[in-house]
């Protein structure tokens, strides 16, 4: 985990979203969680792999992200892999579902982090990059770096 100094620390970041979506427009929400799912989140033991946000009866949901289990919980043990439910406004949650269902938009988690001691879930609404549009992202990345080589010899 790592601290910037706007009181924000970090607990995991989805790296691989920018590869393989394009991103529209992010949005912070808090998160429902178990007191054994604070403490795997602060000993930084989640993962975004498959994760994305659901909409059920006006709620929102945070699916498919793995929260390792918190080995000193005993009995009051959580299920890793539950949906929990995110703290957002109802108009918050109306605009995305609205932009989901128009526009075949998808909405995922970038990145989590703790923000005046509580938890929050940064999330994006985005549409996945098909195989040619990542191919082509890193045909430019690779001709932009050969650049920067070569201009790096003449100075």
């Amino acid at each position: 985990m790592s601290k910037s100094s706007s009181g924000i620390k970090i607990i995991a970041v989805n790296r691989k979203v920018r590869h393989y979506f394009e991103i529209f427009e992010t949005l912070e929400a808090g998160i429902a969680l178990t007191g054994s799912e604070v403490k795997s989140l602060r000993a930084g033991k989640v993962s975004f792999k498959e994760g994305f946000v659901r909409f059920h009866q006006g709620e929102a949901y945070l699916v498919d992200v793995h929260i390792a289990p918190y080995e000193h919980a005993g009995y009051a043990q959580h299920d890793p892999v539950r949906p929990r439910r995110l703290l957002l406004h109802k108009n918050e949650i109306k605009r995305f579902m609205g932009k989901v269902e128009q526009k075949g938009l998808t909405v995922i988690p970038t990145r989590m982090y703790f923000k005046q001691g509580k938890a929050k879930v940064e999330i994006a609404l985005a549409r996945g990059l098909r195989l040619h549009d990542r191919r082509e992202t890193l045909k430019q990345k690779a001709v932009e770096r050969d650049t920067a080589r070569e201009m790096a010899k003449y100075r």
